[in-house]
C-alpha cells in the first residue's frame, strides 16, 4: 500500500498519478481543492489536525499491509525574516514540519505491528543553502530533516526504515511561481544547466523502498546543485 500526501501539488500529484498506474493498491490526500484528475482512493485530509490524522489512519489505513508513507504535503510562505508576518511564517512550520509529524506518528503503530514500513519525506536544498525569503520554509524542511535521525533509531528493528529526498529544483510544482529571469539565474547554478524531470523523484523513491539497509538518510537529488 502506497499513500501519497498533497497531491495538489505539483510533485504530489505526479508521484500519485505514476503510482496508479502500477499495479500497487495507491491511497492520495489533498487538503482543500480536490484534484481534477485524481483517479481513485483519494480522501481530504488536513494534516496540522492530529485527530483528524489519527481517524483516517483507523479508518482508511489500518487494513492495509506493506505500508509505504510518501509525505508531499507542504506549503511555501516567501518573504525577508525581519517582515514576516509570525502567522504565516508560522503556519509553514505547522504544516510542513508538524503535519508530517503527525500523520508519520498515526502511522508507526501499523508499521511497527507489521515489521515492516517505508517512510520517504520530500526535504529541500533550501534547508543546505542560504536562499533569501525562505527562512519559513528552510526551517520546516531542515526540521524533518532532523527528526528522522531519531526515528530512525527508534524503529530500525522494527523493519521501519524513514529516509528524506532533499529536492532540488524540478519542473514541476513550486518552481512554476518563480519568475523567468531568476529561474535562468538557477539553473547556472545547476551542473546538468537544467531543471530535473519528476521522473527522478519517482526513481529515487523505488530505490529507497527496495533498500532496507538505508535509513535515517537525507538524498541530495539536486543535479549537482553549486
Amino acid at each position: 500500500m502506497i499513500i501519497v500526501t498533497g497531491i495538489t501539488g505539483g510533485i504530489g500529484n505526479y508521484l500519485y498519478r505514476s503510482y496508479c498506474q502500477t499495479k500497487e493498491n495507491v491511497i492520495g490526500t489533498y487538503y482543500l481543492n480536490k484534484p481534477e484528475d485524481a483517479l481513485d482512493n483519494i480522501y481530504q485530509l488536513d494534516i496540522t489536525d492530529n485527530a483528524q490524522v489519527e481517524q483516517f489512519a483507523k479508518d482508511v489505513v489500518a487494513e492495509h499491509k506493506n505500508i509505504t508513507l510518501i509525505n508531499c504535503a507542504g506549503i511555501t510562505y516567501n518573504s525577508f525574516a525581519h517582515t514576516a508576518d509570525v502567522n504565516e511564517w508560522t503556519q509553514v512550520i505547522n504544516v510542513n514540519l508538524n503535519g508530517t509529524y503527525y500523520v508519520i506518528r498515526a502511522l508507526l503503530p501499523l508499521m511497527r505491528a507489521q515489521n515492516f514500513g517505508r517512510i520517504i519525506n520530500l526535504s529541500s536544498v533550501v534547508a543546505q543553502t542560504g536562499v533569501m525569503g525562505t527562512s519559513a520554509y528552510a526551517a520546516s524542511k531542515a526540521g524533518i530533516n532532523g527528526m528522522i535521525k531519531s526515528i530512525a533509531v527508534e524503529n530500525a528493528q522494527k523493519g521501519i526504515t524513514i529516509n528524506n529526498i532533499n529536492l532540488g529544483y524540478f519542473k514541476v510544482g513550486m518552481i512554476n511561481t518563480i519568475p523567468q529571469e531568476l529561474q535562468e539565474k538557477i539553473k547556472e547554478k545547476i551542473a546538468v544547466k537544467d531543471f530535473g524531470d519528476p521522473s527522478n523523484i519517482y526513481k529515487t523513491i523505488e530505490y529507497i523502498r527496495e533498500t532496507p539497509y538505508l535509513t535515517g538518510a537525507c538524498l541530495d537529488v539536486n543535479g549537482g546543485l553549486l
